[in-house]
């Protein structure tokens, strides 16, 4: 079985629109910045042998707010400049009742039956309460990208460890192994 990193795309691997204390995808290629840290962090991760998973919710697509067609030209580009093995999305909106929208797991258990992960091997890396809850619901060691959203304050445990990018999971991950 293999062990992977699940990822959060916005927050995560790419600078969020920060508007009123909540995050927002970029609405355009120019507003696409790869955070400082993520291809080193990748990089080590793929040295210790883990897959690197995109999870990501992007529901802007079903309201109409932003094209699908952006959204996938946002993961080429993920994809060319990172070391990234899978992409996984969900477009619905929480009234959907779907089974891949954070915090359900769907994602995870997808990308895990397709790739042969171990859940209870891998980590997940969030910047909001959804992440890290889909994260612990399958057993995976979960991050906190940790930019003090208020809405995300009163829904992590203390027990989740606090980071500010994908470079200091990485480094935590490769001083065990």
């Amino acid at each position: 079985m293999n062990s992977a990193v699940f990822l959060d795309r916005d927050g995560v691997l790419n600078r969020s629109l920060v508007l009123n204390g909540k995050p927002y995808p970029p609405q355009e290629i120019a507003e696409f910045e790869i955070l400082p840290g993520v291809a080193d962090g990748l990089a080590i991760f793929k040295s210790l042998g883990f897959l690197c998973v995109v999870v990501t919710n992007q529901p802007d697509v079903r309201t109409g707010k932003q094209s699908l067609e952006k959204v996938e030209s946002f993961h080429r580009l993920l994809m060319q400049e990172l070391p990234i093995d899978d992409v996984k999305v969900c477009y619905h909106t929480d009234d959907d009742e779907c089974s891949c929208r954070k915090p359900k797991p769907g994602m995870l258990v997808q990308a895990a039956n397709e790739l042969g992960i171990s859940l209870s091997h891998s980590v997940m890396i969030g910047d909001r309460w959804r992440d890290i809850e889909a994260g612990e619901s399958v057993g995976c060691r979960s991050f906190l990208v940790d930019y003090n959203y208020p809405e995300s304050n009163g829904r992590i445990g203390e027990h989740v460890q606090r980071v500010s990018g994908v470079l200091d999971v990485a480094k935590i991950i490769s001083g065990e192994t």
